[in-house]
């Protein structure tokens, strides 16, 4: 049954006759008869007795109508909480990120994001990049922050992949080594240091994106978080390879130093969603906020 026929019997019933009904809803009048006449025909019932003057309800009408409203308010509210969707008046928005995005950009971009949408609900889910996209693809996330891993390139079968921004890697040594004064040095100068990082395994660290020939780095201490890494640091016991977005929470006794151009380690930042699936209007205005964010990391 559509709906449009309960709506033409909801109408006449109120107005009590088959031309007023036909004035409000901005239809001739034989049109307005014959949908009631294909909904008493659907149901096998007639619903209104058609008198001099007006129409009345009979008796299996009058048991419709209730039924009629009930359905087209809940279609009319359906209809709003959508729109409510479309228009980000409701909603939610959980975004993942990798834990130093989450030092600034996502932070940024989640804020203006609030301004703007106050009545969308925010989430933020933190962990490294593949449990992150696990997470996405398992529901766990509207939209992942991540970066090129080491394990490998992201599977673009599985996930649909917007860059963000290319994210540069600095040097920070404690403010009385050697070169702290300098400006730009090479990996090759810090030969004889020891380096600070989240694995045992160069390869499994942010060492693994730019490594001259030849060059292996000597890891001494393992610290999974920054604050202990950058600790370390400062008590002088290496030197540790930061990434610019982590530049923020980046303590005052220890000195940053640019690498070469010519071996400057990069990373590559997405905004990830999952390949296939229709974005929501949340997520979708939620890229130009990390577009914006960029420039003020």
């Amino acid at each position: 049954m559509e709906t449009q026929l309960l709506e033409v019997f909801r109408t006449v019933a109120h107005a009590g006759s088959i031309t007023a009904a036909a004035k409000q809803l901005q239809f001739t009048q034989s049109a307005v008869s014959r949908q009631i006449g294909v909904l008493e025909a659907e149901l096998g019932a007639q619903v209104f007795d058609r008198l001099p003057r007006g129409v009345a309800l009979t008796e299996e009408g009058r048991v419709l109508l209730p039924h009629a409203e009930a359905v087209l308010n809940r279609l009319s509210t359906a209809r709003k909480a959508v729109a409510e969707l479309r228009e980000l008046g409701a909603g939610r928005l959980r975004v993942g990120a990798f834990p130093t995005a989450v030092a600034a950009l996502v932070p940024r971009a989640m804020a203006t994001f609030r301004k703007a949408y106050p009545q969308v609900a925010l989430g933020l889910v933190e962990g490294l990049t593949p449990a992150l996209l696990e997470r996405l693809a398992e529901g766990e996330a509207d939209v992942a922050v991540v970066s090129s891993s080491p394990a490998g390139p992201i599977d673009t079968d599985r996930f649909t992949l917007r860059h963000i921004l290319d994210e540069r890697l600095m040097v920070a040594v404690a403010l009385d080594h050697p070169l702290a004064n300098r400006r730009r040095v090479r990996l090759a100068e810090l030969a004889d240091d020891p380096f600070i990082a989240g694995s045992a395994t160069a390869e499994d660290t942010l060492l693994r994106a730019s490594l001259p020939h030849g060059f292996q780095p000597r890891i001494e201490i393992v610290a999974a978080e920054w604050t202990g890494k950058l600790g370390c640091v400062a008590a002088g016991l290496g030197v540790a390879l930061v990434p610019a977005l982590a530049l923020r929470g980046t303590p005052a006794d220890i000195a940053l130093l640019e690498l070469h151009p010519d071996e400057e380690p990069t990373r590559r930042v997405y905004a990830a969603t999952v390949a296939g699936r229709s974005v929501p209007p949340a997520v979708s205005r939620f890229f130009r906020h990390l577009a914006h964010a960029v420039p003020a990391v």
